[in-house]
Order: C-alpha cells, then structure tokens, then sequence
C-alpha cells in the first residue's frame, strides 16, 4: 500500500492550498482517512478526517479554514487550506488504514503518505 501526498508549496499569509493523496495497492473505499502535520519542533498532530460514516472531523485550528473531501472511485483525498497563516507551515501527511482508537492519535493508523512541505509565509 502507498500514499502519495502532493500540492504543498510556498503560499504567502492568506492564502489557499490543495493537498491530495493519492492511494494505490489498495482500495479504502469508504474506510477514514485522515490528514495529520507535523511543524518544526513538534510532534504529529491531527488536523482533519473524512470518516467511515461519511462524516467529517477537524482539530479546532482547522475547523472554519479547512476542508477534507474524498474521492472514492479514484482512492483520493483531498485537503483544502484557506486562510493560511504561517503557523500552518508544517509538512502534511496523510494517513489511512485505521486500526481502532482515538481517531485523532498517529498510532491510530497503519498506513501513511511520504508527506508534503507546506509553507506560509507572513
């Protein structure tokens, strides 16, 4: 199984991004996926899931700017950023294959993508 995350750049203070993921070896259907980020010097967090029951969850720092989206037939998620600020600077993975627990913790997960930078500058 892979993912491939793709669509982080440099984007100034206000601006829009869109991150997808592209997963292939398997298909997850309807199965959660998730978007997490980890920003210099600290640990992975959650940022946003489309989940098994077609409902969508977001950490508070996202919630309002970001929007997760899936596109089933073709294995892909989708994250998009607006708003931007240059704390969102972070490398952004995704992650799928979840395996029970707290749907926002890392360990919750089996599969992820290799990461894409993410840059916002003030």
């Amino acid at each position: 199984v892979q993912l491939q995350a793709s669509g982080g750049g440099l984007v100034q203070a206000g601006g829009s991004l869109k991150l997808s993921c592209a997963a292939s070896g398997r298909t997850f259907r309807d199965a959660t996926m998730a978007w997490f980020r980890q920003r210099p010097g600290k640990e992975r967090e959650f940022v946003a899931a489309k989940k098994d029951d077609s409902t969508r969850e977001y950490s508070d720092d996202a919630k309002g700017r970001f929007f997760v989206s899936r596109d089933t037939a073709k294995n892909l998620l989708y994250l998009e950023m607006n708003s931007l600020r240059p704390e969102d600077t972070a490398v952004y993975y995704c992650a799928a294959g979840r395996r029970g627990g707290n749907i926002h913790a890392s360990a919750a997960y089996v599969f992820w993508g290799q990461g894409t930078q993410v840059t916002v500058s003030s």
